[in-house]
């Protein structure tokens, strides 16, 4: 360690230099960098060391350095930072696999005719015939002269292609290194693919692994990787917390150590838990052992008060407060009832329902700039340009068509809202979405016909406050303080409050510390086990200054016992309710 480097610095640079080294002596690794420890820093000095190295000769031959990336906001920082160098291809996996697939047509056509979910849609279309197949539209479509794949089948598509000797030549010819980030949440199969058809054998790329199988949140991801031609390297590093809190990491995961930039800087973890509350808690798969639900937001108005007393500035900007389930969320935000018409948490969470997606995109903005008297802004958000007013009439019945809306958005139910848009066209819904509306008001229920999903959900929704839509608009553009353990994996802040209860049957955090304080964990509950203390972890590992736990499910004798291990007995009070 030289004199200027942090405790932190050291040990990035000496996981660093064990990278170089293996890139040097041509030998695949893993970088495991735990949270905090500044992963994509060492992905891209990984990139301009090989960028540096083999510039001249990857040009001249054609040559690039794959880097595989989970997302596309992964994928812009990476080549922002590479400066878009012409020997890198930086893409997501989906990007990548049909750069190496897209050439072999006459391979795809065969495979896609033996993928069960072609078989109807062939059928219907009396085969592939002469078609080509494409990857544009995510989704399967058989058209004229083309066959569109989906997202699920581009990397089976690819598995099944590495089969193919001249297939795996091509690739490794044209990406002698290939980087992945993220490994640990990189599809299973395709990376028990490359094991089985690359690692250990002669011409084959140089593979980069980098990620951390302790923050493995996504089901099919491949976890951790251990293969013997694969070097495995340990980044000891954290560049985020303050040392309170990495103390706690360490103990949860003695076999990465961290250490931290400035190992003085002030901190502060509290737990608390609710064992000393004596009603009725909730019974079920999925509530057993949690607080009712107003006693739960209790427990958390009186932590958050705690909190106002310890300093912290629970501004959005500043503190986040995790919580495991979008319902959870969706109840302390103000938009549970909309939460409760949709089956899936995609339709509104990702604005999937056209409605949805055209009230918080396309109204909610309009809405705003008509208030605030920017009309030109209106109508930008509508989506189109300013309509030939003429006269003043038209002026006024634009006018009194927006005043109406401004009233049912303060007061209204949301088919209120649809249907003053329907009857002025002031804006104009989508065709979709007035489609439905005249689907539902037409429907006549007949025996054993059961209503669609598309109009059940719609059904439901028309009869929710509309108020709720504006406190999902304000969740979703991040002006709030809340979000859940799922979405956050990647992020940082100030300060983290994290709820922990139930709702969901795939977690139970009372469960998983009891089972992290066995010896040996079961092997019929490993899968669950790892996947609560991943979560656990990540959550845990969000904050820089401050973090605070509340349980608002009972906890065992065993899972306390876990907690005082992992945070200190001092760190844990019974929360007074």
């Amino acid at each position: 360690m030289n004199n200027h480097e942090s405790p932190a610095e050291e040990a990035s640079r000496i996981a660093l230099e064990e990278v170089f080294a293996c890139i040097q002596a041509g030998r695949s690794f893993r970088l495991e960098a735990g949270a905090g420890a500044g992963k994509t820093y060492s992905l891209v000095e990984a990139l301009k060391y090989l960028i540096k190295r083999h510039e001249r000769d990857f040009m001249r031959r054609g040559q690039q350095i794959a880097c595989i990336t989970f997302t596309n906001v992964a994928k812009d920082e990476i080549e922002t930072r590479t400066d878009k160098h012409p020997i890198v291809y930086c893409n997501t996996n989906h990007s990548f696999c049909w750069l190496l697939t897209g050439g072999f047509q006459k391979q795809l056509k065969a495979l896609v005719q033996q993928m069960p979910a072609w078989q109807d849609k062939l059928l219907e279309a009396g085969g592939i015939g002469d078609r080509g197949v494409e990857y544009s539209l995510g989704h399967r479509a058989v058209r004229e002269h083309v066959l569109s794949l989906h997202h699920d089948d581009v990397i089976p598509l690819t598995i099944s292609l590495m089969e193919n000797p001249k297939f795996r030549k091509i690739m490794a010819d044209r990406f002698p290194i290939i980087l992945i980030d993220e490994y640990q949440d990189t599809d299973k199969d395709w990376v028990d693919a490359l094991r089985l058809r690359f690692f250990g054998q002669p011409n084959s790329p140089l593979f980069g692994f980098f990620g951390d199988h302790w923050q493995k949140i996504y089901g099919n991801g491949c976890g951790e990787l251990n293969d013997d031609a694969v070097t495995p390297i340990g980044k000891k590093a954290n560049f985020r917390s303050v040392n309170a809190i990495v103390e706690c990491l360490n103990r949860m995961r003695p076999a990465l150590p961290q250490f931290v930039k400035d190992p003085e800087a002030p901190g502060r973890v509290r737990i608390f838990h609710t064992n000393g509350w004596v009603g009725q808690r909730q019974g079920g798969q999925h509530w057993g052992g949690d607080l009712p639900s107003e006693v739960a937001h209790q427990a958390l108005e009186a932590t958050k008060a705690q909190m106002v007393a310890d300093g912290w500035d629970l501004a959005p900007k500043q503190t986040k407060i995790l919580m495991l389930t979008h319902r959870v969320l969706a109840s302390e935000q103000g938009y549970s009832n909309l939460a409760d018409a949709f089956r899936y948490n995609d339709s509104y969470l990702k604005k999937e329902d056209r409605l949805i997606a055209f009230l918080i995109d396309v109204l909610e903005p309009a809405a705003d700039a008509y208030s605030a008297k920017r009309y030109g802004a209106m109508f930008e958000a509508m989506g189109g340009t300013v309509p030939l007013l003429k006269r003043q009439a038209d002026k006024a019945a634009w006018a009194a068509s927006f005043d109406r809306l401004l009233e049912l958005r303060e007061g209204g139910l949301i088919g209120d809202v649809v249907d003053h848009l329907m009857a002025e066209q002031r804006p104009r819904l989508p065709d979709r979405v007035e489609d439905l509306q005249n689907a539902l008001a037409a429907f006549y229920p007949v025996a054993g016909i059961e209503k669609p999903r598309s109009l059940a959900e719609l059904e439901k929704l028309r009869v929710v406050s509309y108020s709720e839509v504006k406190a999902l608009r304000k969740y979703l553009e991040g002006y709030s303080p809340f979000e859940t353990k799922h979405g956050v994996k990647g992020a940082e802040f100030e300060n983290v409050l994290v709820v922990l209860g139930r709702g969901w049957n795939q977690y139970n955090f009372g469960e998983m510390l009891e089972l992290a304080g066995d010896a040996n964990v079961p092997a019929n509950k490993q899968a669950a086990f790892e996947r609560n203390r991943n979560l656990f972890y990540v959550a845990c590992s969000r904050p820089k200054r401050r973090l605070t736990l509340l349980f608002t499910q009972e906890l065992s004798a065993a899972a306390l016992a876990k907690l005082q291990q992992w945070f200190g007995a001092g760190s844990i009070e019974a929360l007074a309710l």
